[in-house]
């Protein structure tokens, strides 16, 4: 059930890229709703805003059992296949706050195919937040949806946003929230890659997994000289409710702060804070099951983390025969985020998919988040449009029903955090077969180090490699020099011996105190 539910999550991503057209640089005019359209609407209605007004709507609507959203389309949208609702556009000229010249326009998805839900949407203009009802006017039809729209207000399936994010006179897409309580974002000359998510409830549970959903929006009407836009958004699910508020500012990285509170139904104890949702389907480690022209294919390469200790750890990312999930525990931690950090098209061979302009997604915490663990599922896959990969903050206690748990965090997308002068990073990870013998071949791993801010006038040290393994036994551990990158490369061999799962982690010690990140990967038979 909750592959299942993870495998839609992932054909949304893939619908939505089909769907993605750039809005035009024009002077439109919005288009006005026929008349005699019925504007429907429970939680997005005109009237007086503040920053309290979607908590208090959050609030109200946890102490009411929860009600399943009436889903139900007009017969001419029901049952449209993917080439008919992806027919269903846009009018660039119908550009929230287009020929306005505001550094931001918006765009509205139509409701249909897998987005059945109805989503509301209001803009708030100077204090007052203004019902934004659903207009056939607002779309138009090719020659494959020969129906016509419906014109009563259904809603909305979502929204993007548009901004000059790569040059003056043009805006590109920057940001998507549709389906469920699933966003995404991207840095400058990036392309779409992996989401995030407002909240992640019983994800990997035998149970099935819950997915909350951002019942409707409200977007501050930006000014001419804004270089963020401002969004709003109520959540709800069986478990529970929440408030949410992003800020938005594009760039090179493009930054997003999160403010938001729950107020849960029942007591909380699978939640998943600021979760990630990506894929990963094979890389130069981890080969053994492609047959692909592509050396790798993946949205994201690793896991990082920097703990509350001040430690750097990266944990390469896998496509597990078995589904696997992965807990490190930590107090107060300072970061953590799926990186996409191999950015050379070499890597990839793929002309379509560009996977090395894939955003990479660090989470920073604000405040303290106490105790807990950055959680990694990795799903089996034998199919790039599956969203295999989650990663997510887990605390450590439950969050008591009736109550309000508020927490605040910063996403950037784009490029990953940098390191601090003359600190290393893993640069590669690479692995195969070592030898023939006995019952497990043993494995070769090759880990490639690089240094890409060093301190001036220092002389490097040749550092020693420490692997530690949990089970199974390690030798032939050889460092030295690789001249292409200026670092380090480490090889080791494993002989997995009789064990099923091997827990590994590789330290750099240097003479003169500098620093490295810690590898660290999960063998599997």
């Amino acid at each position: 059930m909750w592959r299942n539910a993870v495998n839609k999550a992932s054909w949304r991503a893939w619908v939505l890229a089909g769907l993605m057209a750039p809005a035009l640089a024009v002077n439109p005019v919005v288009a006005a709703p026929k008349a005699g359209i019925k504007e429907a609407t429970n939680y997005a209605i005109s009237g007086k805003f503040n920053r309290d007004t979607v908590a208090d709507l959050a609030r109200k609507l946890a102490q009411q059992p929860y009600q399943p959203l009436d889903a139900s389309l007009p017969e001419q949208l029901e049952g449209l296949n993917y080439d008919q609702y992806r027919d269903i556009r846009f009018n660039s000229a119908s550009s929230i706050w287009a020929g306005e010249e505001l550094p931001f326009q918006m765009q509205l998805f139509h409701r249909g195919f897998y987005f059945k839900d109805p989503v509301e949407v209001a803009i708030i203009d100077n204090g007052e937040a203004k019902h934004l009802a659903y207009s056939p006017n607002l779309f138009s039809t090719g020659q494959v949806m020969q129906q016509p729209l419906p014109n009563e207000d259904i809603g909305f399936a979502g929204f993007r946003l548009h901004n000059p994010l790569n040059r003056a006179d043009y805006f590109d897409e920057l940001a998507v929230f549709q389906g469920a309580s699933y966003f995404r974002s991207l840095g400058r000359n990036q392309a779409y890659g992996l989401s995030a998510r407002g909240l992640a409830i019983k994800t990997a549970d035998p149970e099935g997994e819950e997915f909350p959903a951002f019942r409707a929006f409200w977007i501050e009407k930006p000014t001419k000289e804004s270089n963020s836009v401002v969004v709003y958004a109520l959540l709800d699910s069986p478990s529970t409710t929440g408030s949410y508020r992003f800020t938005i500012r594009p760039g090179t990285n493009t930054v997003m702060d999160v403010e938001a509170t729950l107020f849960p139904r029942v007591e909380l104890k699978k939640i998943g804070l600021a979760p990630g949702t990506s894929m990963f389907m094979f890389s130069a480690n981890g080969r053994e099951r492609a047959d692909d022209f592509r050396p790798q294919v993946h949205d994201s390469d690793g896991l990082l983390m920097l703990n509350g200790r001040g430690e750097r750890l990266w944990r390469p990312l896998a496509n597990p025969k078995d589904l696997q999930i992965s807990a490190f525990m930590d107090n107060a931690p300072l970061g953590f985020g799926l990186m996409q950090r191999n950015r050379d098209f070499n890597s990839y061979q793929d002309l379509e998919a560009r996977y090395e302009r894939r955003p990479s997604l660090w989470v920073e915490p604000v405040g303290n988040w106490g105790k807990g663990a950055v959680v990694l599922v990795e799903i089996p896959t034998n199919s790039e449009v599956h969203d295999n990969i989650v990663a997510f903050w887990s605390p450590s206690e439950a969050i008591p029903a009736g109550s309000e748990y508020s927490f605040a965090y910063r996403l950037v997308w784009g490029q990953g955090p940098l390191v601090s002068p003359g600190e290393g990073r893993v640069e590669a990870t690479r692995s195969g077969r070592a030898e023939i013998s006995g019952p497990t071949p043993k494995r070769l791993f090759v880990i490639d180090y690089v240094f890409p801010n060093p301190l001036p006038g220092i002389t490097p040290q040749r550092p020693e490699a420490q692997v530690k393994n949990s089970a199974g036994e390690v030798s032939n551990v050889v460092i030295v020099e690789n001249p292409e990158t200026g670092g380090y490369r480490v090889s080791f061999q494993l002989d997995p011996q009789d064990q099923k799962l091997i827990e590994l982690r590789l330290d750099l010690k240097f003479s003169d105190g500098r620093k490295a990140e810690s590898w660290m990967y999960r063998w599997t038979r």
